[in-house]
């Protein structure tokens, strides 16, 4: 029986990259794709591919419904923060399941400040955050954080709204031009961690790990164009086996839901004390470039054990998967280096492994 499901923002790098994901597995899976941009559905790769609006819309969740009603949908998988929102929040209004953590969960997690406080009475490590509110906020920030410190954005992905600032005149000025353009953005300064800069992928199933795979950001696309050399996507990357990342990560999704189901993609770095600190935890959707542990998977395991797309797929549709490990999927040191309008190469000890993807 071919599986029908329907990738929300398909159009966009990672919901690009989902699609890659599921179209090397060993089994057909029909997908519908829907794209709030008409430019970016022509990217998409899904079977068939709808624009519609955006998840703010009012009708956004009759819309969805129509599309799964006339395309026998089962199953739908939302890619962008907003979209995980809004079909969380609307789960039970849905004709086709999901496979999300709690909606609380959810909302938790896309407050960087609530989150942080959690994770911070819960033991886990965390960078040190004050809310900005005031001009008196970001004096405070600077005497309590030192310098310099990150200011970012309270909600959002990508980097949203964050640089680093080493005075109160470049971090009012930087939160002022912001807010003049978006009156509802909340600010927040933490601590500046200058350690690496890890991403945890996971997958779980009521509050079991079912695994995961960590990896180091080396370089940014276009790093040059952010204040903080940050772009919110990485260029090059590399597999890395740490138990001490593997830890705080797992720590920092049950502290938040001990019932967690579905994805968690976890973003960490490192302390002066090499600690990894947890800074935000993208829950219910992959990160941009899933399809690096996918190809891998193939080329390297020959099996779809690392694809966590497609175990995901599965998960939600309560099949079994194999005895795989729970940390540390895929070996250690694989680089995925990429940019725009060049196709990914995966290199391992210096030499691409496996053919040029396209």
């Amino acid at each position: 029986m071919v599986k029908r499901v329907l990738i929300a923002g398909a159009g966009g790098p990672a919901g690009v990259n989902f699609t890659k994901s599921l179209k090397i597995v060993p089994e057909k899976i029909f997908s519908v794709g829907t794209e709030a941009s008409y430019y970016y559905a022509n990217l998409a790769l899904t079977d068939q591919i709808y624009v519609i609006p955006r998840a703010t819309a009012p009708n956004y969740i009759n819309t969805i419904n129509e599309i799964i009603g006339k395309k026998r949908i089962e199953f739908i998988h939302p890619q962008s923060d907003i979209e995980v929102k809004t079909v969380s929040a609307y789960r039970d209004k849905l004709k086709a399941n999901t496979f999300l953590p709690s909606n609380n969960t959810i909302n938790i997690c896309q407050d960087k400040l609530k989150s942080v406080e959690m994770w911070r009475r819960r033991g886990v490590p965390v960078a040190k955050t004050i809310e900005i509110k005031t001009q008196g906020d970001v004096k405070e920030a600077f005497e309590t954080l030192g310098t310099p410190l990150w200011i970012r954005a309270k909600r959002g992905a990508g980097g949203k709204g964050s640089t680093p600032a080493t005075t109160v005149k470049t971090a009012l000025h930087w939160i002022n031009y912001w807010k003049s353009r978006n009156k509802d953005w909340v600010f927040i300064a933490q601590e500046y961690l200058h350690g690496r800069n890890i991403a945890f992928h996971s997958l779980w199933k009521e509050g079991q790990i079912i695994t995961s795979m960590a990896r180091e950001r080396l370089q940014y696309i276009y790093p040059n164009l952010a204040p903080s050399g940050i772009t919110g996507t990485p260029s090059v990357q590399c597999t890395i086996h740490d138990d001490k990342v593997n830890e705080v990560a797992t720590k920092a999704v049950l502290a938040v839901d001990p019932k967690f189901n579905g994805i968690a993609c976890i973003d960490l770095k490192e302390n002066d004390k090499g600690i990894p600190c947890i800074t935000e935890i993208n829950a219910g959707r992959m990160f941009t470039t899933s399809f690096f542990f996918s190809y891998a998977s193939e080329i390297l395991l020959k099996n779809y054990h690392a694809n966590l797309s497609y175990l995901y797929v599965k998960l939600a549709y309560k099949e079994e998967i194999p005895s795989i490990p729970k940390y540390n999927i895929l070996p250690d040191k694989l680089y995925w280096i990429r940019h725009i309008d060049a196709p990914a190469k995966l290199v391992k000890s210096g030499k691409v492994i496996g053919a040029m993807y396209k």
